[in-house]
């Protein structure tokens, strides 16, 4: 059987001792520096006391207090665990590093992010829009998104 949450945060934070990684039992989830999200993902993937093998899903979130969110939720397939890692930056600073080559699926996750929230992944191999067209103007998953009226001179319904 896996360590609980609040283990894992403990073990990261020993072999991570200067990343301030902190445990927060509300959502539950452990927050996680932006410029360490690469290092600490290969970390809980590789190590096999962890063995996170999956990426399940990849969020951007736009907390609407002037930070963005980046949510990771991992799963181990071999100690059937679930782990979520959350990375907070300001919206004026939207950039978190990659994990596509951590977890190849992160690829498309990112682009959507990107897309949806606009918070750029530093060092991905194909970051570019991925359900709006490339010419879209904004991001409209952000709390301050205003829906444009037009587009290519089409009326926008909403």
């Amino acid at each position: 059987m896996g360590k609980t949450h609040e283990e894992i945060c403990t073990y990261l934070s020993e072999l991570f001792p200067d990343a301030g990684l902190e445990y927060d039992d509300a959502v539950p989830c452990i927050n996680v520096p932006p410029a360490l999200i690469r290092e600490i993902a290969l970390q809980v993937r590789d190590d096999a006391e962890l063995a996170f093998d999956t990426l399940m899903c990849l969020s951007g979130v736009d907390f609407g207090d002037g930070t963005l969110g980046v949510v990771y939720h991992l799963d181990s397939m071999s100690l059937r665990q679930k782990l979520t890692l959350k990375v907070t930056i300001p919206v004026a600073e939207a950039c978190v590093p990659t994990v596509e080559r951590v977890w190849r699926i992160a690829e498309w996750h990112e682009r959507e992010a990107y897309d949806l929230v606009g918070i750029v992944f530093q060092g991905h191999g194909d970051l570019r829009r991925i359900l709006l067209p490339e010419d879209w103007e904004g991001h409209p998953l952000r709390k301050d998104y205003q829906v444009q009226e037009f587009y290519n001179g089409m009326k926008v319904p909403y």
